[in-house]
């Protein structure tokens, strides 16, 4: 039986939606917890728009885009602070301008507070800042140019990895345990399947260690890295093999999911981008890309799915989530567990 040690997933993780009035606003979440986010993902549902992706750590108005390649930069009236219970934006485009719709994704690490590591050698200088009970850490550092480790504090191996280069146009790497190794790498900001050859990457339980790429270890350049490693019951981090049938695969998850991203990686596809709050019920077709600008779009029939009380079902056929014999990685987050740490199960949707 999938019990969990995470009863409200919400403390964690909490998809939410909003409209824009084209003025400084707040917005507050609704799950059962309060929840301070340290990563925020926003995305305009109606206006072809960029991801902008926040955190804690590299501060209010730091903005990156999942989309594309560029640096940093500042945004003055973009997202202007995180708070208690969600954040607060400025009125800008892509944050909250009026007649646009929106829809956020949080997760809570540590309150902005970091344990620093110093460059040692070939070892990359920084900090983390750690939620060890969900699984996430955000991890900001400087490249050495040489093969180094950072510390990222999850206490077990991390499974899914995502890295920016903040001072360049340097592209987005994604990494995933059930890629086909090491050496294998995605990139975030575009459609292109699995390419090896990379730099070997050594994924530890308490640091990992980079290869030469600039990309994710430039000397001198800022970096920043989001890691997750699965817990039982709130986050699953996996791989499926598509069958080609409207009765499409089933994902066992053991917990009802809030939001779910698949990518296919044995062939060009989309980062499709599911959740519970633009879905209320099943099936579950609005889908947006994390790899590119477009508005939310009606999968329906091609690259839906149904997310259930303990996992998730693809019930289209489409290149994105379900092609037969290609394969697949996935990353999911609860909204609620399969079954509590009291033995209370879930009903599904």
């Amino acid at each position: 039986m999938a019990y969990t040690t995470i009863d409200d997933p919400s403390a964690h993780f909490q998809a939410t939606i909003y409209s824009g009035t084209g003025s400084t606003a707040s917005v507050t979440n609704g799950g059962n917890s309060d929840l301070q986010p340290d990563f925020v993902w926003i995305k305009c549902r109606n206006v072809v728009r960029d991801h902008r992706l926040l955190d804690s750590s590299r501060g209010v108005q730091k903005e990156l885009v999942s989309n594309g390649t560029a640096a940093e930069y500042t945004e003055a009236t973009g997202f202007t602070a995180f708070q208690s219970d969600g954040f607060q934006h400025g009125g800008a485009n892509g944050y909250g301008a009026s007649g646009e719709n929106y829809v956020s994704f949080q997760w809570k690490a540590n309150g902005g507070t970091r344990s620093t590591f110093t460059e040692s050698g070939d070892n990359m200088g920084g900090g983390y800042q750690v939620n060890t009970t969900a699984g996430f850490s955000i991890i900001d550092y400087v490249g050495t140019g040489s093969a180094g480790y950072f510390s990222h504090g999850l206490g077990a191996a991390p499974e899914f990895i995502i890295i920016k280069n903040r001072s360049t146009t340097d592209g987005w790497r994604a990494w995933s345990h059930k890629l086909s190794g090491v050496t294998y790498r995605l990139y975030l900001h575009t459609t292109a399947a699995e390419s090896s050859g990379w730099d070997s990457w050594t994924i530890g339980s308490s640091t990992v260690t980079l290869g030469t790429d600039g990309s994710v270890n430039r000397d001198g350049e800022n970096h920043i890295a989001y890691l997750f490693r699965g817990i039982q019951g709130y986050s699953k981090f996996g791989g499926y093999t598509g069958n080609g049938n409207v009765d499409g695969t089933f994902i066992y998850t053991g917990f009802k999911s809030s939001f779910v991203m698949v990518k296919p990686t044995s062939a060009t596809g989309e980062w499709a981008m599911f959740d519970t709050k633009r879905n209320a019920y099943n099936e579950t077709n609005d889908v947006l890309r994390a790899n590119n600008t477009a508005a939310e779009s009606d999968s329906s029939g091609d690259n839906s799915i149904d997310i259930l009380s303990n996992g998730f079902k693809m019930t289209g056929n489409g290149g994105w989530t379900n092609t037969n014999a290609r394969t697949y990685i996935y990353a999911a987050f609860a909204e609620n567990p399969f079954v509590t740490s009291g033995g209370v199960p879930c009903t599904a949707r």
